[in-house]
């Protein structure tokens, strides 16, 4: 039996009704778009040689391919608020499946910098798809879903470095040089994109009682932009937890086969499984993180939330630094794990508060935070350009960043003195709150 509210519980394997239809096509769109923007990492030290890139330009390239994302996000932020989400997605797809598909066309290291900037952009993704699940799931679940459809979808970036090497080898196989392979590899995720969209327009709705034309929402309705938001501490204290834990992701996938190769002189495509090895962990690490945050938010609220969270960013900042100093390949593989199971929990953490900050923004808080991690990938690529700082000090000042900033989310007050809404909902209005909120009339 199919219902127009969002779900009270997650079932995980269903495809019935357009919540559970929604919520695997919407991890798919941010999987492949995901995949679209990392799928030149582990192709890095082809391109390198290639294009004959120094090492302050492929440093250039990390910092391009995660800041344009900034300013992308904070705009579908509130695109999801007054298109809607499904054709803020289509759009975000075809568009963006444009540039991926063409960077093949790049024949020095400015017309390739261009193109990484706008192959950014679709890191976008990610704000529609935590916009979108949360108008799907009741309040008490919202967290685990967004932690799934999040990880579920950062799991393009594992899978990218993985795959794209083997379909480059595949291409070299057929005849083709080095320098031709790389370029035609990048047609392929730019057709990903290009039928998910498909998928999006045709199977998923806005809400769960229909598309915001059909249930008579207009971009009227939405009213002025509510910048009070910027004036919310808690705001950019997700924000700051956001880039310690995805912007440290969206560095690693950049950085991690070229580490490899420099460091343990391993070939592209074993480098490019240990990476893969790396984002992989989102198949579970992520969901788990927003699990345990939910569990923790029926007992505890949002200030428990906090707690979970400024733990997890703790943790990951201890085994960033055993990481960065490994001596042996072994370690640093030992290291990565433990130090990205912390991290991807991190992200799953921060996306189970981000809804509950503020309820009538859910789209530009969303957009806010989900800014703050490709800001702080940004600038850890400034670390990683550096001619006088290596891979390994670079991690190791970041280690550093990410413990600081566990501080500063111990000691933000997420939870009011008085019963928080969160509770208040959960306690005896679980439907209500989430039927206004996929019902804006």
């Amino acid at each position: 039996m199919t219902s127009n509210k969002p779900l009270p519980k997650l079932n995980i394997f269903s495809f019935n009704g357009v919540q559970m239809r929604t919520f695997h096509i919407t991890w798919m769109m941010f999987f492949v778009c995901f995949f679209g923007w990392f799928g030149l990492a582990p192709l890095m030290p082809t391109i390198r040689e290639d294009l004959g890139l120094s090492k302050g330009q492929v440093g250039n390239l990390i910092i391009a391919s995660v800041s344009s994302t900034i300013i992308a996000r904070l705009i579908i932020g509130r695109l999801c608020d007054t298109w809607g989400p499904r054709i803020t997605a289509v759009r975000l797809l075809v568009l963006g499946s444009i540039p991926v598909m063409l960077v093949g066309l790049a024949q020095d290291y400015s017309t390739f910098l261009l193109f990484r900037l706008a192959i950014g952009m679709i890191g976008a993704s990610f704000v529609i798809t935590q916009f979108h699940t949360s108008m799907m799931f009741a309040p008490e679940i919202k967290g685990t879903a967004n932690a799934v459809t999040g990880g579920w979808g950062n799991l393009g970036g594992g899978i990218t470095n993985m795959v794209m090497p083997i379909i480059f080898a595949s291409i070299v196989g057929m005849g083709y040089t080095k320098g031709e392979a790389w370029r035609y590899a990048m047609i392929f995720p730019g057709v990903m994109m290009l039928i998910i969209a498909f998928f999006y327009f045709k199977f998923t709705k806005d809400t769960p009682n229909g598309n915001y034309k059909e249930i008579g929402y207009t971009k009227a309705d939405t009213g002025k932009t509510d910048w009070s938001v910027l004036a919310d501490w808690r705001v950019w204290a997700l924000a700051l937890a956001y880039g310690m834990c995805f912007g440290m992701e969206i560095t690693f996938d950049n950085v991690a086969s070229l580490h490899f190769v420099d460091t343990f002189g391993l070939k592209q495509e074993t480098a490019g499984l240990l990476a893969g090895a790396f984002g992989a962990m989102n198949l579970f690490a992520r969901a788990f993180g927003g699990i345990v945050a939910d569990k923790i938010g029926k007992s505890y609220g949002l200030k428990g939330k906090g707690l979970l969270l400024a733990s997890m960013l703790l943790l990951e900042g201890i085994g960033l630094t055993f990481f960065a100093n490994a001596t042996s390949l072994t370690a640093a593989i030992i290291y990565m794990v433990s130090f990205a199971m912390f991290l991807k929990m991190s992200n799953g953490a921060t996306y189970a508060i981000t809804p509950f900050v503020n309820k009538k923004n859910v789209g530009l808080v969303s957009g806010i935070v989900g800014a703050g991690g490709n800001l702080g990938g940004m600038m850890f690529g400034f670390l990683f350009k550096s001619e006088s700082i290596t891979y390994n000090e670079a991690f190791t000042y970041i280690a550093y960043a990410v413990m600081a900033v566990a501080g500063i989310i111990l000691f933000t007050r997420f939870q009011k003195e008085s019963k928080t809404e969160e509770q208040t909902e959960i306690a005896g209005k679980k439907g209500k709150l989430a039927i206004e909120l996929s019902d804006p009339k």
